[in-house]
């Protein structure tokens, strides 16, 4: 007896662990883009030459995130995902100690592989150890960093920057780390794979090239000094390569990357028609900083004030998130939700300096409260109906998805905003006006819009095992 309630115990602690570390990658991940110019100017270089580190820690999450599955299925996810914390955290202190861009570069990378291992892995352990009727609230659990890391990242950078040195962006990471360390030994189970599979090298290399050909694209296109085509051809080749990965991953018998997951259509949902809607969402945390600081000329600390209303309403919707899901039903949610989504955020686009802050405020909350219900909503129904051998791949899988997306979703803003000012006369793209964030702000919110019709193809029923409009089907 008092080994099943100790065993229930530390299930019970283990969404609220991963949810610390996610929450630990998320925030470092965008904090770091407010700390830029002080840091340009510690190592005496221009702050586009600290790109490198960027795309040093991209690279490492493209190549390594395909390959966690694999890892944690033969070494043990305990294992796996304790070395994960303790790379991160000691690239942590090396970030924080660098003192040119060719350390800051390579504590990055180093970084960045513990980040691709522990993100994946983490959220493996808690489908994998948490029974299908608690799934939804666990899933809950450890989906809120995503969600609140990008609004309340900025506000915090600037802050530490602004009062303290930049160095502790990293720093603190350290006491956090050695916690979440303790916490994992104690309390987290060592799960392995039923099945010690051969690695699938030529999986590796071409999901690799895959990731890093979209994440770098999408990077280049984020940036104002760069030219959009190159971005649209290394994405290109990004798209031209997924496909070559995807046929292979249908012929290997032990493919990295398991594309069987697919044939499961709540979790398929999830990735295709929930990547579409990830890139219009995913498009709004770029673009309203900008809005603030450049369209109404605000100053980016009280920029980072506004944006804390999205916050609010990111967090203070994870407390009904379960409720309405239970009463209503993944199908029916997910359609309302996104189109309230694609509402704010093509409303986010007509605001300007003379609206009153009130309805500013209402439509960021807004905005945050649809991200945190469809982003939940989606985690949550991924795992529903997919069986425990095939875990470890759809863990990857939705993984390599959601880094993909979340960098797809800023290069489409920042593309969008560039033809936006094309449109309008401006032939550099350095120059923004209200007209230009409107018309991405559009885009952005037709896109999302876009996706309901695939969530219209979902059965009524869908996510019921989980919990899904228990209460509904119950009255």
């Amino acid at each position: 007896m008092t080994n099943t309630t100790s065993r229930t115990t530390s299930v019970g602690w283990l969404p609220y662990i991963v949810a610390a570390t996610f929450f630990m990658e998320y925030l470092d991940t965008t904090v770091i883009a407010t700390a830029l110019p002080q840091m340009a100017h510690s190592f005496g270089i221009g702050p586009n030459s600290l790109s490198l580190g960027m795309t040093a820690y991209m690279l490492a999450l493209a190549i390594f995130i395909p390959v966690s599955g694999w890892v944690a299925d033969r070494c043990g996810s305990r294992t796996v995902f304790f070395s994960a914390i303790v790379t991160f955290t000691l690239a942590s202190v090396l970030c924080g100690l660098s003192q040119n861009v060719a350390e800051f570069t390579a504590a990055r990378l180093l970084q960045g592989i513990g980040g691709a291992m522990m993100v994946p892995v983490g959220r493996l352990i808690v489908v994998r150890s948490t029974d299908k009727s608690r799934l939804m609230q666990a899933i809950s659990t450890i989906t809120w960093p995503a969600i609140a890391a990008p609004v309340v990242g900025p506000p915090i950078g600037g802050f530490i920057t602004t009062y303290a040195s930049w160095r502790w962006i990293f720093l603190l990471n350290v006491p956090f780390g050695i916690a979440v360390l303790v916490a994992v030994a104690t309390l987290v189970p060592n799960l392995r794979g039923e099945q010690r599979k051969p690695l699938d090298v030529v999986g590796l290399v071409l999901s690799g090239a895959t990731l890093t050909a979209l994440l770098y694209g999408a990077e280049i296109a984020s940036q104002p000094g760069e030219n959009p085509w190159t971005a649209g051809a290394i994405v290109a080749l990004g798209v031209a390569l997924g496909f070559v990965a995807f046929a292979h991953a249908k012929r290997h018998p032990h493919p990295l990357i398991d594309v069987s997951t697919l044939k499961i259509p709540t979790f398929s949902v999830t990735v295709v028609t929930g990547s579409v809607t990830r890139i219009g969402m995913g498009a709004v945390p770029y673009l309203m900083p900008l809005l603030f600081q450049v369209g109404f000329g605000l100053s980016a600390f009280k920029s980072g004030l506004l944006l804390l209303a999205s916050a609010v309403g990111n967090l203070g919707m994870k407390a009904l998130t379960t409720r309405i899901l239970q009463r209503w039903g993944f199908r029916a949610v997910s359609i309302v939700d996104v189109a309230i989504a694609a509402a704010a955020t093509i409303a986010c686009g007509l605001l300007t300096p003379d609206v009153p802050l009130a309805i500013v405020l209402i439509v960021v909350f807004v905005y945050g409260v649809t991200r945190s219900m469809q982003f939940s909503t989606l985690a949550t129904l991924a795992y529903a109906d997919v069986p425990q051998p095939q875990m470890s791949g759809a863990s990857t899988l939705w993984s390599a998805a959601m880094q993909m997306t979340q960098g797809l979703g800023i290069a489409f803003g920042a593309v969008s905003l560039r033809v936006g000012a094309t449109l309008n006369g401006e032939t550099t793209g350095h120059v923004f006006t209200l007209d230009d964030f409107r018309f991405a702000f559009l885009l952005a919110g037709i896109i999302t819009l876009v996706s309901v019709g695939g969530y219209m193809q979902m059965a009524r029923d869908a996510g019921h095992n989980v919990g899904g409009g228990s209460r509904r089907q119950r009255a």
